[in-house]
C-alpha cells in the first residue's frame, strides 16, 4: 500500500478533482508463503495484498487493489467509471455510449502532448513538478493542489490499515483522530 498504492490514489484524487474524503474500508493480507530464512534476512514486513473502497463526496465511489505478491494475474489498472462515459488510464482508453452505440475509444496520448505542446506553450507548465511550481508563483499557470492530494492519499491509505485492524468501515472523521497505537504489534 505504501510504496505502490500511493502513485495510483493520487492520480485518481488528481482526476476527480480531489473530493472530500466520507469513509474507508479496506484489508491487508501478509500471507503468501515463504522460505523462513529468506523472510528473516530481507525483513519481510509488509503486506502483498491490500484493497480499499473509498467513499468520496458527490456520490463517487473509489475503489483500489495493490499487490506484489499474488497468485493471480495483472489487475486491471486505474479506471474511472460514470454515468455518461469511463476512462482507462493505461493504455489511455474512453468508454461511452453514443447513439445508442457502445464506444471504445483509444486516445494516443504520446502525439496528443506533443500537439498540446505545440499549440500551447504553457503546458510546458506541468511538464515536471519543479518548473510547473516555479511557472505558478510567476501567475503562468494556476498551482496544482499537491498538498492537499498528497494529504488525502495519505488519509486513503491509513483508512485502509485503520479498516483492516477494526474489521469495518472507518470514517473520515475516525482516521484523522486515530493515534499510532492501533499499529502496534501484541
Amino acid at each position: 500500500m505504501l510504496d505502490m498504492a500511493v502513485y495510483h490514489i493520487a492520480r485518481i484524487l488528481y482526476l476527480l478533482g480531489n473530493p472530500e474524503l466520507l469513509a474507508v474500508s479496506g484489508a491487508t493480507y501478509q500471507k503468501t508463503g515463504m522460505y523462513e530464512d529468506r523472510r528473516q534476512s530481507g525483513g519481510y514486513d509488509v503486506e502483498e495484498l491490500g484493497f480499499g473502497l473509498a467513499r468520496l463526496a458527490g456520490g463517487i465511489s473509489f475503489y483500489l487493489e495493490e499487490a506484489w505478491a499474488i497468485h493471480a494475474g495483472p489487475a486491471m489498472g486505474d479506471q474511472i467509471a460514470g454515468t455518461k462515459g469511463g476512462l482507462r488510464l493505461e493504455p489511455f482508453a474512453y468508454y461511452t455510449t453514443l447513439a445508442d452505440l457502445e464506444m471504445d475509444a483509444t486516445f494516443d496520448l504520446k502525439t496528443a502532448d506533443w500537439r498540446w505542446h505545440q499549440c500551447n506553450p504553457l503546458t510546458a507548465g506541468y511538464d515536471e513538478s519543479q518548473q510547473h511550481w516555479l511557472w505558478a508563483q510567476l501567475g503562468r499557470v494556476p498551482l496544482l493542489d499537491t498538498a492537499g492530494i498528497a494529504l488525502k492519499t495519505a488519509q486513503i491509505t491509513e483508512g485502509v490499515y485503520y479498516s483492516a485492524h477494526l474489521g469495518r468501515e472507518v470514517t473520515a472523521k475516525e482516521i484523522e483522530t486515530a493515534g499510532p497505537a492501533y499499529r502496534t504489534k501484541s
